[in-house]
Order: structure tokens, then C-alpha cells, then sequence
């Protein structure tokens, strides 16, 4: 897979007469280094310049410093099943080190040490998703338009240029979750991918209101949903990825068409040029490489929206294995999680030693309220304190510290949202392994030879 970089040299320049980026990155120069200027070699006999160093003292040789230590090649998921190993990889455009679930479609999940670095997700190692189909390869992004049609009083075709000038523009901090994060670990194991905990991530979106954009083209009445599209090619014989949202949700000001991510024009294999942002949301409604959206008068029964992306209409959305006949709802709303980051499953720690956890918490469709930590299993639970606020729909970093004793012991984080929702005691599970919710066990050893101080 490659990428165009003339387009996206097009795209750059539109980014910085706006203010989005200051300068282009030097891989997108057209210009060739100038090779360095040398300075002739002094005559023999004009003797050092007036402002020549002295000469050097000879000192005691230097050992070199070790060299560093390999790349890994392969990462340990905590599934339930196998086979638990996954290669790294690092050979797709503008990524670094990924967990490889796919190579085609692209499909890469961001290893979860990454989380302990902070509450934003940097667009290097952020996760990747067309398991639904392939994103093309190139993008031309002075032929691209972004075609808004169907019951309005005036069809729209916006270039890029006009998208990111003629709009106000507006930033969200928010989470972006697969919804079948974490499906490996649900038992009975389920079909798609096996993700562990590393198909979400968090950004500042830069983009315009879809809002402002349907405001233009003039919302006929009798409009009911709003449909989106990609540039995706399906996987042969599969429906074509199409997600809706009622008019009401479209236009509530908070769903954005983002044309960056944390400062920089979205990678290409996260939506580059146009991304649609549901805050709050599932990723299957956050529609990449976003060139269509049609108003409807009747409601969208396409494949993804009414029979795909469908989850039991249970509390946390659970079911026993093998049932049947039960109402279903949308996939829509997230709810709240929270994971411990600095601590690996099966780590050892230092007995009777006050040790720092760390993680991150997000309340799903709604704010941070609290998060709780256990070092007993759940039998006892006191709160963490929270890190900064970076709006509702973010991560919140949280920490706590405590003092074990000698033997085994499971850690917990639990997440309550600002709506008073919490994370549920024990796994939920249904046959799309979707909307995982459940309190997250981490089990650690206390003692030991090579106890972490």
C-alpha cells in the first residue's frame, strides 16, 4: 500500500492557508536538499584561523553505549482463546509498531503499553479498522468532493478547500472504540476479530459541524435519517459499509466531519481526507474516508445498520450463549470502561512497598464522574484520583497508590460516568462480541526474586 504524495502535498497547503498546520513535514518538500557548504582548506603556511580550538587533550577511550534492544516481533493478548500470540509489525504507512490482526484489509491494533503514555493516542499508534473493506490506496485530493444529496432543497459537491474555509472550525476531544473491542476475551468465543483491549484510542478531531454543512444544502421536511458512505471497496461479496443516524442526532452540533486528528491531517488508513466523528458513539458510525451522505424519508435498512451492527436489547446488552428469540436495538452508545496501564498481567511486585497504578477511564457517551480501585478482587474498592479533564468524551488518566502483601492478588479499575452508569461486575456476552463493559481483573504476583521495586 502506498501514498500519494503529491495529493497529500495539495492537502498540506490547504491545511496550513488555514492555520492548521504551521509548515509542511520535510517528507512532503518538492525542493532537493542543498548539499552543505565545506570552507577551503587553509594554505600551508597561513597557520591556524584566529578563532581555531585549541587542540585536543587526548583522554581515556569511552566505552560505546550498549546497543538498544531489539524490536519485538510478536505481542501476548490476554484472550480467552487461541492462539494468543500476534506478530508487530511496522510496515504500513505513517504507522510505527502495531499489533497485526489483518494485513488484507489493514486491520492493526495499538499495543496496549502505549495507553500508560497518556490520555491522547498518537496518530502513529493509533488503531486501524477496515475489516469491513479496503481503503484505496491513493487519494486525489483536488478531485476529491464530498457529495451531500438525497431530500434537500439544494445538492451539495465540496471540495476540500471549501470544507475547511468556508465552515467554522471546531475541535472535540473523543474516544474512538471498535465495538468489538476486547472480543477475544468473551467466552464462549465468538466470530470477527479477536481483539484484546487495543481497538480504541483517543484524539483531538479538528473538522466542521455536520450541522453547519446540512444547514447549507437545506434539510427538505420529511427527512428522517442522514446516511453516510466511504470511499471503501467492500470485501468481494459483501454489502458496502453504510451507517445512519437520525436527522435529530446530525444536526445536534456535536457529530463533526474532521478533516485532522491531534494537529495533523488524518493518516490514511484512519479516515485521510474526511472522517465523520460520532462523540459518544461506537466506530462502525465514525465513517472514514467520508465522500457521501444522503438524506433519507424512510428508515435506512441496509445490511450494517439492520441486521450487522445489532446487539441484545438487554441491560449491558447480554444474553446467554445459545439464546435465541430475544429483541434487539442498535449498537450505538458507549459505555463506560477503565483499564490499569502500568501493571502487566502476571508482573511482580514488592511486598509491604507503597506501588504506584495508573490507567485510564472514559465514560462512554458521557464524563468521567469517578474511578474505583480494588487490590482484593473487588472485595473492597476506594477512589483513584482523576487527571485533567479533557472534555466528556475523552480518556481521563487516574492513579492511586497502594501497599500489598505477599501472595497473589487481582486488580480492578471500575469506571461511573457523570449519568451514573457503571461497569458492570461481571462480562457481558453476546454472538457479535460487542459492547464489552465488564470490570477489567489484572493478576499479579506480590514477591519474589525479580518483585518490581
Amino acid at each position: 500500500m502506498s501514498v500519494s504524495l503529491s495529493s497529500r502535498r495539495r492537502f498540506l497547503g490547504q491545511a496550513a492557508a488555514v492555520g492548521l498546520v504551521s509548515s509542511w513535514p520535510a517528507w512532503a518538500q518538492d525542493q532537493p536538499a542543498k548539499a552543505p557548504v565545506t570552507p577551503p582548506p587553509p594554505s600551508p603556511d597561513s597557520g591556524p584561523p584566529p578563532d581555531a580550538p585549541s587542540p585536543p587533550v587526548a583522554e581515556a577511550p569511552v566505552e560505546p553505549p550498549p546497543p538498544p534492544p531489539p524490536d519485538p516481533t510478536s505481542v501476548t493478548l490476554p484472550l480467552a482463546g487461541g492462539p494468543k500470540d500476534r506478530p508487530i509489525t511496522k510496515d504500513f504507512p505513517q504507522k510505527g509498531m502495531m499489533v497485526l490482526q489483518s494485513t488484507r484489509p489493514p486491520v492493526l491494533e495499538t499495543p496496549f503499553d502505549v495507553f500508560d503514555k497518556g490520555p491522547i493516542t498518537a496518530n502513529s499508534q493509533f488503531y486501524v479498522d477496515w475489516q469491513t473493506g479496503s481503503p484505496p490506496a491513493m487519494v486525489n485530493t483536488a478531485a476529491f468532493r464530498l457529495a451531500v444529496r438525497g431530500n434537500v432543497s439544494q445538492t451539495l459537491s465540496l471540495p476540500l478547500s471549501e470544507i475547511m474555509s468556508a465552515f467554522p472550525k471546531v475541535e472535540i476531544v473523543a474516544v474512538d472504540q471498535e465495538a468489538g473491542n476486547s472480543r477475544g476475551l468473551f467466552q464462549p468465543r465468538v466470530p470477527g476479530v479477536q481483539w484484546g483491549h487495543g481497538a480504541i484510542g483517543n484524539a483531538k478531531w479538528t473538522g466542521v459541524r455536520l450541522s453547519d454543512i446540512l444547514m447549507r444544502t437545506g434539510v427538505k421536511p420529511g427527512t428522517i435519517q442522514v446516511r453516510f458512505s466511504g470511499m471503501d471497496q467492500p470485501t468481494p461479496g459483501a454489502p458496502k459499509l453504510m451507517m445512519s443516524l437520525d436527522l435529530a442526532h446530525a444536526r445536534d452540533g456535536e457529530v463533526i466531519v474532521a478533516y485532522a486528528m491531534n494537529g495533523e491531517p488524518l493518516p490514511l488508513l484512519n479516515g485521510f481526507p474526511l472522517r465523520l466523528i460520532v462523540p459518544g458513539w461506537y466506530a462502525p458510525y465514525w465513517v472514514k474516508m467520508l465522500n457521501d451522505i444522503e438524506l433519507l424519508t424512510t428508515p435506512d435498512d441496509n445490511y450494517w445498520t439492520a441486521t450487522a451492527y445489532r446487539v441484545p436489547a438487554t441491560l449491558h446488552a447480554d444474553v446467554a450463549p445459545g439464546a435465541s428469540g430475544y429483541k434487539t436495538a442498535p449498537l450505538s452508545r458507549m459505555v463506560p470502561r477503565a483499564f490499569i496501564t502500568n501493571i502487566m498481567p502476571g508482573q511482580k511486585l514488592a511486598p509491604d512497598t507503597l506501588t504506584l497504578a495508573r490507567g485510564l477511564a472514559f465514560g462512554g457517551d458521557n464524563g468521567v464522574a469517578r474511578v474505583d480501585f480494588s487490590f482484593d478482587g473487588g472485595r473492597s474498592w476506594s477512589p483513584a484520583k482523576l487527571g485533567k479533564d479533557l472534555g466528556k468524551y475523552s480518556f481521563r488518566q487516574w492513579e492511586t497508590q497502594f501497599k500489598p502483601a505477599a501472595g497473589a492478588l487481582t486488580l480492578m479499575a471500575r469506571c461511573t460516568n457523570t449519568s451514573g452508569v457503571t461497569q458492570a461486575e461481571t462480562p457481558n456476552w453476546n454472538p457479535g462480541g460487542f459492547a464489552r463493559d465488564a470490570i477489567e481483573a489484572l493478576d499479579v504476583t506480590v514477591g519474589g526474586d525479580d518483585a518490581s521495586q
